[in-house]
């Protein structure tokens, strides 16, 4: 009897751990696109001046202009010309990268 109970216990405990499961994420905490992390560049010299450049006009409503910016790439700056870009929420604002303190801060969107 206690053989069989045993073997029953163990066939049910490999089913429920062998079975399809589903997961489901709840992510608590400011987006991604809203908290810039700081990349440590303590190798790195400060980025060039940015350069100047023409500023096309704006596609159409709902567009904000985010300025070029360099960024950091291996052992060197990267340069990333300025584009017009749909707003990801309504008042959003682009807050360009920067360079502070011996770290590169990424750009966001912010409210």
């Amino acid at each position: 009897m206690k053989s069989k109970l045993l073997a029953l216990l163990l066939l049910a405990g490999g089913a429920a751990v062998a079975g399809p499961k589903v997961f489901f994420g709840v992510s608590v905490g400011a987006p991604a696109w809203y908290a810039p992390a700081p990349v440590y560049a303590s190798a790195y010299a400060p980025p060039p001046p940015v350069a100047q450049y023409y500023v096309p006009p704006v596609p159409g409503p709902g567009y904000a202009w985010v300025g070029g910016y360099w960024y950091p790439a291996g052992a060197r700056w990267g340069w990333h010309a300025g584009y017009w870009a749909r707003r990801p929420f309504v008042g959003a604002s682009w807050v360009g990268p920067r360079w502070y303190g011996g770290r590169y801060y990424r750009g966001y969107w912010r409210r």
